[in-house]
Formats: C-alpha cells, structure tokens, sequence
C-alpha cells in the first residue's frame, strides 16, 4: 500500500498505481475571505485497495473526493487516474470518465423512487449506451453481488436503509469502475449494517479489484481497510 506519492519513486511502482494525488489544495472564496478545504495533499493508491479518509466534518474529506471525482476542481495541484491527468479536462470528458470509469456511493443513497432497483442501476448502464439485453443481464448480476437478487422489482420506499445503500454500490459498480467514491455510506445506518456494508466494500475491491476510497468518521472502517488516511483541517496528519 502506498499512502503518499514521492516524485522519485520507480517506474514500475508509479506504473501500478491507478490514483494519484499530488500537493492538491482547494481554496472557496466566501464572502470575500479566503477559505482552505484542502492544503497540498498528496496519496496515491493501487487496484484493489480500500483508502480511508477519515476526519471530523469540515477536516476536507468530501472536498477531496469530489476533486477526484471531477464533481470540484483543485484551486492547486493535479490528479491522474490510469496515468490520465483529470485536473485539466474539459467538462465533458469529465462527465464521461465519472460515467464510466468512477462510481459514486452518496450517505443519502440517491435512488430515484419511483424506479426498482433493477431500474436505478440500469439508468446508470443506460448512460453508458449499453445495449437492453446486456444492460438488464449486468443489473440482474450486480444486485446479486450486493446481495439484493431477491429485491430487483423492489422500489426504496420497500427496502430497507441497508439494502438502499446495496442499490447504489450496486449502481456505482455496474459499469466496472476503476475508482470508487464513497461518502459516508455508513452515516444513516446502524452499527450492524454498517459492517456489512464495509464488508461489502471490501469484497468488491478484492474480488474486482476496484480501487475503493471511503470518507468517513467512523472508526469501524479501520479494519476494513489497507490505508487510513487522517485529514486535519485539510491536511493529512501524519
């Protein structure tokens, strides 16, 4: 596991990472003052590997995914998925690299409720222009890999807060990410669930070899995974 990138590292070991994160600050302008989210982190981490950031709220944790995930752009720095620089992409290369190659777990879910489970994660197969045939086949599997096999015709409102958060891994799976995104999953669930959904992280990146960063305050997410990250008021702590 790498924890932090280093300029003089070797090819080969720079060629196995497939995130990298390099002295990356994000500073708002509110109300005129200057406000720093971020200050000049660095990470990077390899496939199949679960990173997480961990932190009290407002220590930049979200911040940071969200510049990984192309949803915010660094003020300074820059960041590579699969060897591709993203801080400087256009805004449409970005909404198709977040569509195919990063999926997204939110603490609310993000369903749509009027849609089945087998639905909301076709939408996101439907944004990728997959064919019907495949798209209904690759829903079908994902929910069975979360464990939802029996609830495919399910809507949210019948399912319960754990199995609602299976829904969107299983959406944020689905087109074979190479990065996962998740922000709080565990926030609205009990202790629990909670686990089982780490678990599920867990088997997701050894069984796919997604690489799975996770922000979160909650410490159970410790034995889950390779890397803990800190972050302080923006800055890893070390």
């Amino acid at each position: 596991m790498i924890n932090s990138f280093q300029a003089g590292d070797v090819l080969q070991l720079t060629m196995s990472i497939n995130l990298r994160i390099e002295k990356v600050s994000r500073i708002y302008d509110v109300g005129g003052r200057k406000l720093t989210a971020l200050h000049d982190v660095s990470l990077a981490a390899t496939p199949g590997q679960v990173v997480a950031l961990r932190g009290r709220s407002g220590s930049g944790k979200t911040t940071l995914l969200n510049c990984i995930g192309g949803l915010d752009r660094p003020s300074n720095g820059r960041i590579w998925l699969d060897q591709e620089e993203i801080t400087g992409m256009s805004e449409r290369r970005l909404v198709q690299l977040r569509r195919r190659r990063i999926g997204f777990v939110f603490q609310s879910h993000a369903l749509l409720p009027t849609y089945s489970a087998r639905e909301n994660v076709d939408l996101m197969l439907r944004l990728v222009n997959m064919p019907r045939r495949e798209r209904l086949a690759r829903a079908a599997e994902t929910l069975q890999l979360v464990g939802l096999g029996k609830w495919l015709d399910h809507r949210p409102f019948e399912l319960s807060g754990g199995q609602q958060q299976r829904v969107a891994i299983a959406r944020a799976i689905a087109t074979h990410p190479a990065i996962i995104l998740a922000d709080e999953p565990t926030g609205e669930l009990d202790s629990a669930t909670g686990r089982q959904i780490l678990q599920l992280f867990r088997q997701i990146a050894d069984e796919q070899g997604a690489t799975i960063l996770i922000a979160t305050h909650d410490p159970t997410v410790d034995a889950f995974a390779d890397e803990v990250v800190q972050l302080v008021d923006g800055r890893i702590h070390l």
